[in-house]
């Protein structure tokens, strides 16, 4: 059995500095895209992906993954981690959560169904907490 390709981290990191594929690293360090990202990931030099677990706790059926709701759930938690998506997506966003709001609604998903309005509960609704925490990670920037 050969023995395993390695990859120089700061070879690496001043390639990916100048602009290099992960297909352009690949071939140069003659090793598979996956251990690129392995290693970029090992090193420190991948972006920390978002997190819209709490604002998507759903588990959405591919059909439903880009639907209006959806789409602005994950933009206001983008918004919340500082990370706001585009002005307009994010006005979308929040004129669509804040409507909810206003008219004491919330949402609902079904598997089969897809996204609906439905009366917010007592306890507050999540597209409340969604926006709020929007709303306040919006202060910082």
């Amino acid at each position: 059995m050969g023995r395993k390709a390695t990859i120089d981290r700061e070879e690496l990191a001043r390639l990916v500095a100048e602009g290099m594929s992960v297909q352009e690293l690949a071939a140069h360090f003659g090793v598979s895209e996956s251990g690129v990202l392995q290693a970029k990931r090992a090193a420190g030099l991948v972006k920390p992906m978002l997190d819209h677990s709490a604002a998507v706790p759903w588990k959405l059926a591919r059909a439903h993954s880009q639907s209006g709701p959806a789409t602005n759930l994950r933009n206001l938690s983008a918004a919340a981690q500082g990370k706001p998506p585009a002005a307009e997506r994010l006005n979308t966003a929040l004129r669509w959560a804040q409507r909810l709001v206003d008219s004491g609604l919330d949402v609902r998903y079904d598997p089969g169904e897809g996204f609906s309005e439905v009366p917010a509960p007592p306890e507050g609704s999540h597209v409340a907490k969604v926006l709020a925490a929007a709303r306040k990670g919006l202060e910082g920037h």
